[in-house]
């Protein structure tokens, strides 16, 4: 009976080990996959068969390492090319940037701003004085802004925008979050902020209809309107395309950012690896 007891425990190991040798094949069919897969730049295809290992072969480690290993240079790839490509469209920006930023006048205090604000020429504030209108303004990280000025005998307290196409459609902001009303001698002064996001798609409407004629109604107390001149729709429509180049080149720069962690941490588990393969 003991005889035959030992013969079915060997048995036993020979089967599993029989099983490991054939888990540990199908694993490394799956990371030659990988590999295939990697050489041709299809990175996400890759990463697929790295992660399927894991799944499909627990039990199969040296395949699991060697894909860890894999997984990390695929990663690397990964970062390094996505690098490359920010790097080019980061240059294409500021190469538009650069070509533009000279028409608009920059206000910023270098002693309390840490960002200043662009604006069209037409709409600077000495340029301004005593007069309703939408005041367009880009911030150097990309962020627009639209002040509803009001100036009069007497306040109006509006707290929102609705500008108007001939055609009848029109877009309407919220109740503005920042906004005062004050007196200059006789003269009622009104201000409203809305930034982009937060301004009911106002200045996106604006911009699709850059070539109407908008009328523009302050919501509030009292009802007041106006037509926007064509001097500041030219000031909204540089203003809107100024910020689209701004808000790229601040998106790019925090892509590049996080590229460039990911490298670092990418690497250092490199590193790692590659110290504790050499103190076994």
């Amino acid at each position: 009976m003991k005889r035959i007891a030992q013969i079915g425990v060997c048995a036993l190991l020979v089967l599993l080990a029989s099983c490991g040798n054939s888990e540990e094949k199908k694993a490394n069919l799956k990371l030659d996959a990988a590999r295939t897969s990697f050489a041709e730049g299809d990175y996400n295809e890759a990463k697929m068969q790295i992660d399927s290992i894991k799944i499909l072969y627990p039990k199969a480690f040296e395949a699991r390492k060697a894909g860890i290993a894999l997984m990390q240079q695929v990663e690397l790839k990964e970062q390094t090319e996505s690098l490359i490509y920010l790097d080019s469209m980061m240059q294409v920006k500021q190469e538009q940037f650069d070509e533009i930023k000279g028409k608009f006048v920059l206000e910023k205090d270098e002693e309390y701003q840490r960002v200043g604000n662009y604006f069209w020429p037409t709409q600077t504030v000495e340029k301004n004085l005593h007069r309703s209108f939408l005041r367009f303004q880009v911030n150097e990280q990309g962020v627009m802004t639209m002040t509803s000025i009001y100036c009069g005998p007497n306040f109006i307290h509006h707290l929102a925008v609705k500008v108007i196409a001939p055609d009848g459609t029109f877009a309407e902001t919220p109740a503005s979050n920042d906004s005062y009303e004050t007196t200059d001698l006789d003269e009622k002064i009104e201000k409203a902020d809305f930034k982009m996001g937060d301004d009911g798609n106002v200045m996106g409407f604006l911009y699709m209809n850059r070539e109407q004629k908008i009328k523009v109604e302050y919501l509030g107390g009292k009802k007041y309107s106006f037509q926007m001149t064509p001097a500041d729709m030219t000031a909204l429509t540089n203003v809107y395309e100024l910020s689209q180049i701004l808000s790229a080149i601040t998106h790019i720069k925090k892509e590049q950012e996080e590229a460039n962690l990911k490298i670092q941490f990418v690497e250092k588990k490199m590193s790692e690896r590659e110290e504790k393969e050499k103190d076994k």
